[in-house]
């Protein structure tokens, strides 16, 4: 979802938060809940496991799982990777609008192993922040997780790897690859890889960037990526004494923990989806510094949670609207382009997949940054980062910016193109967006979905089998 929060100190510093009370397990949750079957077209929408190599990890973990929207005879798939901390529901409502506008495509989300370690059970019951907030919910313990200091960049793209091929089916489906933030850098670093002597984009028919690459894309935040020699031998250290978890978003301050944040964003959500005028059930269980300073209903939480009026930074935010002036308990007023019940029923994950990805492993974050320099430099080979086939991308590229990176990320992508085989690409930006508006935005006033739509229709290039 988010690259990183690029402010650094997040709301000039809020600091402690409400810490949860876990249980402990130390090992993998049990297994997800089957999703919503049925979209509101009456079209399935499974979410389904898929078997991946061996990482190391608890029982259970050696899979990623795929959420399919569309038919399942469309002759292109779009492959869609969220980005820091996203997870696959990200692009549920996109990827039905996407649908609805392009009948040939089918929309992949890709979740990766880490979502395995979530412990989402709570919200098959009628009150889930007892279950969250009261400690009774299964935790990855960082002491017991060594594992994930190894679930890195490489690892990610052998899992995307077998996705590909499984939507591929044999060469008989094209598939587009493509991601949101540092999605969209992972779905390039996929393209350059080297598999063996494979080239990763001779599996694809396309590329797709939301907000997001490689060269420069995340530039125009003011947060540099962190890849000279010294930061990367810095944090590597960090992992090999038990940092393995990035914990960028406890800078929220809604918790310490790897998943506190993601877990009470949810929280926020499920609320505001099932019952979004009664009073909210989180406010008065909020740290201070967040709670709003009257009562508000369960949709206006989530928008004081979520919305850039509020202050939070852009890659956490959303144009959607505001609190009511006046009422015993403030609703939430719509005035933006991201309707808070379309962030409600995303976040809600109601119930299956999440938007949050719990336990983001800090040697991704790491690799990820590297891969910005998308060459085959001494840092990345000393990391494992088989970037060798940039120069050789031969197929189309689309690139969409929002105010997120000030127009960085359409301009490292011509970078690309410029310096590659790209056939042709296409760019489209809208700086009245924040960078998660692409995911939730009402199709009315979504131009990702407006400008994607005919990249995706003008696809006709039969995929190629390495």
């Amino acid at each position: 979802m988010s690259r990183g929060l690029t402010r650094r100190a997040l709301l000039g510093g809020v600091a402690g938060g409400l810490a949860l009370a876990p249980l402990v397990a130390g090992r993998a949750a049990a297994e997800p809940y089957a999703a919503e079957p049925y979209g509101p077209s009456g079209a399935p929408e499974p979410y389904v496991p898929i078997s991946v190599g061996a990482g190391g990890g608890p029982a259970g973990t050696d899979r990623v799982h795929v959420l399919k929207v569309g038919s399942g005879t469309a002759p292109t798939v779009l492959v869609m990777v969220p980005g820091m901390f996203g997870a696959a529901n990200d692009f549920r409502l996109l990827a039905r609008d996407l649908v609805a506008a392009v009948p040939g495509v089918q929309v992949w989300a890709f979740d990766r192993r880490e979502e395995n370690l979530a412990d989402r059970s709570g919200f098959t019951g009628a009150d889930p922040a007892a279950y969250y907030l009261d400690g009774r919910y299964r935790a990855q313990d960082p002491a017991a997780s060594a594992f994930a200091a190894h679930w890195g960049l490489a690892r990610t793209l052998e899992d995307l790897d077998t996705v590909v091929r499984a939507a591929s089916c044999g060469g008989r489906r094209r598939v587009v690859l493509g991601g949101h933030s540092w999605g969209a850098t992972t779905a390039m670093a996929y393209a350059a890889w080297d598999f063996d002597g494979r080239p990763g984009h001779r599996a694809l028919a396309g590329l797709v960037l939301v907000d997001g690459g490689v060269r420069g894309a995340f530039d125009g935040t003011g947060a540099p990526v962190a890849d000279s020699p010294d930061e990367v031998r810095r944090r590597l250290a960090a992992i090999d004494g038990g940092a393995v978890f990035d914990l960028t978003l406890s800078g929220v301050g809604l918790g310490a923990r790897a998943e506190s944040t993601q877990i009470w964003y949810q929280l926020a959500g499920w609320y505001a989806h099932h019952d979004p005028d009664g009073p909210s059930v989180l406010q008065p269980r909020m740290p201070e510094a967040l709670r709003p300073p009257v009562p508000v209903t369960n949709a206006a939480l989530l928008g004081t949670l979520v919305d850039a009026g509020s202050g939070w930074p852009n890659d956490i935010s959303v144009h959607s609207g505001r609190l009511a002036a006046d009422g015993e308990v403030r609703r939430w007023v719509d005035e933006g382009i991201t309707p808070i019940a379309r962030v409600a029923q995303a976040y809600a994950g109601d119930p299956a997949p999440g938007v949050w990805e719990w336990y983001w492993p800090a040697r991704l974050s790491v690799d990820l940054d590297v891969t910005d320099a998308y060459a085959d430099t001494g840092t990345a080979r000393s990391l494992g980062l088989r970037l060798r086939h940039g120069t050789g991308l031969d197929v189309p590229l689309y690139a969409f910016g929002t105010s997120y990176a000030r127009g960085t990320v359409v301009s490292s992508a011509r970078r690309v193109a410029a310096d590659s085989r790209i056939p042709y690409a296409a760019y489209a930006s809208d700086e009245a967006m924040n960078h998660l508006d692409p995911l939730f935005a009402a199709p009315s006033h979504n131009t990702l979905t407006r400008t994607l739509a005919p990249f995706l229709t003008g696809l006709e290039r039969p995929a190629r089998q390495g």
